[in-house]
């Protein structure tokens, strides 16, 4: 007579990581959870790997956690997985001194943050409709180019 198991509190499409301890402030580590919420995987990872940022490392460490842990424990199609949700919060502070002049002390902060990454597959329908109108956008920028083509031969 064990415990029942505590019911997946994801939908069945979505998968989780989450990253403790973070040594960076949360203020800053939510500008890069920022750029990347609502990307395309592909592109959040290219995204953190060309930031300047120091913690887009992690994130981007943490983002790849995210797409195994989608592939290999809920089955989902790498290709088609975006991030739904980036979330900080905030952890422990470990607090030091700083003597000054005149005998005095002054309070040094260190933040930790917590990062929770979510990501989510999106289904056939809303990529078809993706592609048809990127399609349909290339379409319209290259009739332009041919018309002007069209009209310098004439």
């Amino acid at each position: 007579m064990s415990k029942k198991a505590t019911e997946r509190a994801l939908a069945p499409t979505e998968a989780k990581a989450v990253v403790n301890r973070l040594r960076i402030s949360p203020r800053k580590l939510n500008l890069v959870a920022g750029l990347i919420r609502g990307m395309d995987v592909n592109q959040a990872l290219t995204q953190l790997s060309f930031s300047g940022k120091r913690i887009a490392n992690d994130v981007r460490k943490a983002l790849q956690s995210v797409i195994a842990n989608a592939e290999n424990n809920h089955n989902l199609n790498v290709d088609s997985l975006y991030v739904k949700e980036a979330y900080v919060g905030k952890n422990l502070v470990m607090k030091r001194m700083h003597t000054r002049g005149r005998g005095r002390s002054a309070r040094i902060l260190k933040p930790f943050a917590n990062l929770t990454l979510i990501v989510r597959e999106r289904s056939d329908e809303v990529i078809e409709k993706k592609l048809a109108a990127k399609a349909k956008a290339k379409k319209k920028a290259a009739k332009p180019a041919a018309k002007t083509a069209k009209k310098e031969t004439a």
